[in-house]
């Protein structure tokens, strides 16, 4: 069953029972008035036909005659008994001679006053001392409120139940169709969207409901995904053609080795030219596995305490011995006197890994000018400042600087894979740290990087 068609079912059903239960209890309860208001009603006509009939009060005998007549209805097959009784009275006979109930008769005789009813004539009567005698007042009639004016009542409320489901079924399913054609026509117009044509998105109404929020939502999704699309297609074509390179390397050098035979010098070059191109392939491959292994949560990497200061000056001290000409100048100034500050939870190895990258970067592309790094603390985070005074990066191309093998469009003389600044990002995010880059062409790259201290156990 389609939402719209539960909403609407869900309406009427819900409407028609409330109405039903309000109808239902509007006919029990004056139902039950009526009974109580006749009875009084009754027991009011005998009192006062006892009074004129019995001159109890003689002066206002005929007051009361007069009062009952003007203006007391006249009820419907009203009869009035008037029965002197005594001990000696037989209730029996007393019955069946005026077609009296004789269960009345001795609840009146016991109680002083009694109520009765058969079908739909009901009976009211008292008990009077008048005289030295006993007198038994009755009055009976028909209850024209019960037999006509309740079945009025309740084939008005019928006939009002059946008009009002009518009506709430016809507004249900109008409103449920009209409230659910933004929904169908964001439902159309998702249907078209597909990967040749993911640019399209979705009109969000201008009145800020939830519509338009789902809307919005939606459109923020298709950004995302359509983000995610263009790195995968950039990532497929630059690893494809990173990969091919060395590769293709390697098959042209075995092809032109196996034409004819050559001397063993001809073979060494061959083979030194075959593992140079192998050993790229291979660090190729394993910066594609630490890209892949630490764009997860992490789960299986071990984390420990680590002071950021001792990770940079062991990073400093291998770039020494790998590139001696490199202008690296540590700024301790900023350090603070507690060495607790300078603490994160984290993987020596992995942030070792991602300060190198970065520090590389910063020597490489600055033809080895200085590049100064400061290390300092707040009362939450540690941060890293790297400035370095290089080639910088184009406007353009700060966009997708963390896009897997890309480079920007100044770096062709520089040798490099584009996954060094990528897998440095991951695994500063892996930290719960953050990496700040800005850049301009000409200007040199500033990178600032914080994590958060670490917990330590008092």
């Amino acid at each position: 069953m389609k939402t719209q068609t539960k909403i609407a079912f869900s309406l009427v059903l819900f409407n028609s029972f409330i109405l039903l239960s309000f109808s239902v209890g509007i006919y029990f309860f004056l139902n039950e008035y009526s009974y109580i208001d006749f009875y009084k009603r009754l027991e009011t006509r005998a009192s006062i036909g006892a009074k004129y009939n019995l001159k109890i009060d003689m002066a206002n005998a005929e007051t009361f005659r007069k009062i009952r007549d003007q203006h007391l209805e006249k009820l419907e097959a009203e009869k009035e008994y008037i029965l002197k009784v005594s001990a000696k009275t037989d209730f029996e006979q007393l019955s069946e001679t005026h077609h009296i109930p004789v269960s009345l008769l001795k609840n009146i005789m016991k109680e002083g006053r009694g109520r009765h009813q058969e079908g739909n004539v009901f009976y009211s009567g008292i008990k009077l001392q008048h005289e030295n005698a006993t007198y038994i007042v009755i009055v009976s009639a028909n209850n024209r409120f019960v037999s006509h004016h309740l079945q009025f009542l309740r084939n008005i409320l019928l006939w009002g139940i059946l008009f009002t489901v009518v009506v709430t079924v016809y507004l249900s399913v109008y409103f449920s169709k009209h409230f659910f054609d933004p929904i169908k026509e964001m439902i159309d117009k998702v249907k078209q969207i597909s990967t040749e044509n993911i640019h399209l998105r979705l009109k969000e109404p201008e009145n800020n409901n939830e519509i338009s929020e789902l809307a919005s939502t939606f459109n923020d999704l298709l950004n995302r995904i359509e983000t995610a699309f263009e790195t995968q297609k950039n990532f497929i074509s630059n690893a494809s053609h990173e990969l091919a390179t060395p590769l293709t390397a390697i098959i042209g050098e075995a092809d032109v080795a196996l034409i004819k035979e050559r001397k063993p010098e001809e073979y060494q070059k061959v083979l030194q030219n075959v593992l140079q191109q192998a050993e790229r392939l291979n660090e190729i491959t394993r910066s594609l596995l630490f890209l892949a292994q630490t764009g997860y949560k992490g789960k299986n990497v071990a984390f420990e305490i680590v002071r950021l200061d001792e990770v940079v000056w062991e990073v400093k001290a291998l770039i020494d011995r790998l590139n001696p000409d490199n202008k690296i100048m540590l700024d301790l100034s900023l350090l603070p006197e507690d060495h607790k500050k300078l603490k994160v939870s984290g993987n020596k190895q992995l942030l070792h890994l991602a300060l190198a990258n970065l520090l590389n970067n910063a020597c490489k592309y600055s033809h080895n000018k200085p590049v100064s790094v400061h290390i300092g603390s707040s009362q939450e985070q540690v941060m890293l400042f790297i400035k370095d005074q290089g080639i910088g990066i184009p406007e353009s191309d700060l966009p997708f600087i963390y896009d897997p093998f890309f480079r920007a469009s100044n770096t062709h003389l520089f040798e490099g894979f584009g996954i060094g600044l990528p897998l440095a990002r991951n695994i500063i995010k892996l930290h719960n740290g953050t990496l700040v880059l800005t850049s301009k062409a000409g200007s040199g790259t500033s990178v600032q990087i914080s994590f958060p201290l670490a917990r330590l156990v008092k």
